[in-house]
C-alpha cells in the first residue's frame, strides 16, 4: 500500500460520532432500495487522482461501491461529509478538501457539531476545464429548514435529528 500513512483523527469529542451516525441513520434508511449506499466513518477510498493514497471521510454517499480496490472503494461519492473536531478542522478545510475538488465530488459538507452549522459546498467547473468548490449556503437554527442535500434533493433531512445529542 503505496502513499502516505492514514492520518489518525481518533482524538475527538464522541459528539462528533453522534453526528456521523445521526447522518448515516436519517438518510440510510431513505435510500436502502437504490443503488447507492451512505457510508460511515472507516470506509477507505483510494483515487488515481490522489496519487492512489488512502483517505477516510467522515460519511460519503456512494452510488459506485462496486469500484474497489482490495479494501478501499475506488469509485467517486456524489456526497462527502467531514464533521469538524479540533484535530481536524484543519485538514477538513485545507487538504482534504483540496482532493475531494481535485477528483470531481460534486457536493462538500462540513458540520460543525460545535456551532450547530452546516456549510453546503458544490464543485463547479471553470471554462479552462478546472474546477472549485463555492459556499452554496450555510445552515444554522434560524434556518434550519434550508437543510437539504443538493445531489438528492428527494432525501429529507432534519436540522435537529442531525444534531440530536
Amino acid at each position: 500500500m503505496g502513499g502516505l500513512p492514514i492520518r489518525d483523527m481518533s482524538n475527538t469529542f464522541i459528539e462528533h460520532s453522534y453526528v456521523i451516525n445521526n447522518f448515516v441513520i436519517m438518510v440510510g434508511k431513505q435510500i436502502k432500495d437504490s443503488l447507492c449506499r451512505v457510508l460511515g466513518d472507516g470506509v477507505q477510498y483510494q483515487w488515481h487522482e490522489n496519487d492512489d493514497q488512502i483517505i477516510i471521510p467522515d460519511i460519503s454517499i456512494n452510488c459506485n461501491t462496486r469500484d474497489r480496490k482490495n479494501v478501499s472503494l475506488t469509485g467517486i461519492p456524489r456526497v462527502v461529509v467531514e464533521v469538524l473536531s479540533d484535530a481536524t478542522e484543519e485538514y477538513d478545510y485545507g487538504e482534504k478538501m483540496e482532493i475531494y475538488r481535485r477528483v470531481g465530488i460534486s457536493e462538500y459538507w462540513i458540520v460543525d457539531w460545535r456551532k450547530k452549522k452546516v456549510e453546503i459546498y458544490l464543485n463547479d467547473g471553470r471554462e479552462d476545464g478546472t474546477t472549485y468548490f463555492y459556499l452554496y449556503k450555510t445552515v444554522m437554527e434560524e434556518n434550519k429548514e434550508e437543510l437539504q442535500l443538493v445531489m438528492f434533493p428527494n432525501i429529507k433531512t432534519d436540522f435537529d435529528e442531525l444534531f440530536y445529542i
